[in-house]
């Protein structure tokens, strides 16, 4: 009967999951940044603490996917202490990272301790994506000098320059030096931004520079740069509190800009939506945060990612799905290597530990918590066996791998007191979702650093 009751249990949760569109499902994980270098999407992310009740973010986080269907993580590279000039504490607001010459560059924004109350634009340097990053300056990239210098978007044009773009309540930009981690010219603001014909409507928007309220365009916050042909895009968090995701678009990297309209209404259960966009595979996706997710919120928010297509030249209209993306991109997850256990398309209950460098695992397993990766790929070979690496074990407990739903005859069972390595039940073939289901006692289970077919 107990096995019957956490079999329902699972069902529903999984129901539940289906209700919402988080991607990432261990962690809350506001304002994504995708990035794609070469078959590979990274997505930088922030990341909402679990009991916030305001804004709450100590650091920011990483996550890989080559199918767009399941996400790995990567480490939690950078936080506030990266930086010797920020706060520490609870201001690590949104950020981006690029590429360039095999050096990646992550702009982020934090309070900075010598202009109390204001945010600054600093960068970190490091060999690889996951790290590890530096301050290679010692000092913030572009000093707040209002409160609106948060939210850094970088874009590298086509010959070869670097740009960077940033603001709440204004927005400004400025060229990046080739060694990217200084200016090459002034800061200047962008043109147009009262300007409706640039930016949208006008409304009464509370200007907090002067604490009064002022007529000002659709911009609030949250640029995202980049070019499709001979057109800059600029998408934009608009519209005030609850925000919408809106376009403009330019012929010149310095304007002017055109409105070019509203691309997503506001983000369920959050007041902010904060995003960008990629092409991989043929194909476009929007990311931006919902707060969806169980526990989520205004201050605990999860990324989402919608697939959308062109009209000519023009961003079409995105609506809210309400479920996960049907199909990927590439070929499928390779049972018969190592799984990192930290790769998945959903989970229930499961938390990742938070360091940087490359060694990560799943942490938090309880009974009755369960992982799903999608279009994993047995071909035709026949699997003889299964194994688990565990990490610590604590209660300990079992593993067991089902096909498609978690329901029925599991294919192969683990316990994490014997050799971490069984016999396969029935081999399956062809491409299935894989769910991995942890059952134990009350106490928190195991760790788990990673899975295979042999």
């Amino acid at each position: 009967m107990k096995k019957i009751l956490v079999l329902a249990a699972a069902t529903a949760a999984i129901t539940a999951a289906y209700a919402s569109d988080p991607i990432i499902t261990t962690s809350f994980t506001p304002d994504p940044a995708p990035y794609v270098h070469g078959d590979t999407v990274y997505l930088f992310t922030g990341h909402d603490e679990d009991d916030a009740l305001y804004f709450k973010m100590k650091d920011w986080q990483l996550f890989s996917s080559t199918d767009m269907l399941n996400w790995t993580y990567r480490g939690t590279p950078i936080s506030t202490a990266t930086f010797g000039w920020a706060a520490q504490g609870d201001n690590a607001w949104a950020a981006q990272a690029i590429e360039r010459n095999g050096k990646w560059y992550w702009y982020i924004c934090a309070e900075d301790t010598a202009r109390r109350g204001l945010h600054s634009i600093g960068v970190a340097v490091a060999p690889a994506p996951d790290g590890p990053y530096v301050d290679p300056i010692g000092k913030p990239l572009v000093p707040g000098t209002t409160l609106g210098y948060i939210d850094p978007s970088v874009f590298i044009d086509n010959d070869g320059r670097a740009w960077l773009f940033w603001g709440n309540n204004g927005l400004w930009y400025a060229p990046l030096a080739d060694d990217m981690i200084s200016l090459a010219g002034e800061v200047r603001e962008v043109p147009g931004l009262n300007d409706p014909a640039a930016f949208g409507p006008m409304r009464k928007k509370m200007d907090y520079a002067t604490n009064t309220m002022m007529m000002k365009t659709n911009y609030e916050e949250g640029p995202w740069v980049f070019r499709r042909g001979d057109i800059y895009y600029l998408v934009y968090a608009a519209g005030g509190v609850p925000e919408h995701m809106a376009y403009s678009y330019a012929r010149d990297i310095n304007g002017p800009w055109t409105y070019g309209g509203r691309i997503i209404d506001e983000s369920p259960a959050s007041f902010t939506i904060h995003g960008g966009s990629i092409e991989v595979g043929g194909r476009n996706f929007m990311f931006y945060h919902n707060g969806l997710a169980p526990n989520g919120g205004g201050f605990r928010r999860s990324t989402t990612v919608e697939e959308f297509e062109w009209k000519g030249d023009s961003i079409a209209f995105i609506g809210h799905t309400t479920g996960l993306l049907e199909n990927g991109i590439g070929s499928g997850i390779d049972p018969y290597s190592r799984v990192e256990a930290e790769t998945m398309a959903e989970c229930y209950g499961l938390k990742t530990d938070r360091r940087a460098g490359t060694d990560h695992y799943i942490t938090s397993v309880h009974n009755g918590d369960w992982l799903r990766v999608r279009r994993v790929d047995f071909g035709t070979r026949r699997a003889e066996s299964a194994t688990v690496g565990f990490g610590k074990i604590k209660d300990g407990g079992i593993v067991e791998f089902y096909i498609d739903h978690p329901g029925g005859e599991p294919f192969a069972r683990i316990d994490a007191s014997g050799s971490h390595t069984a016999p396969v039940i029935s081999a399956p073939e062809g491409k299935h979702d894989v769910y991995l289901f942890f059952r134990g006692g009350d106490g928190e289970l195991f760790d788990i650093d990673y899975w295979t077919i042999n």
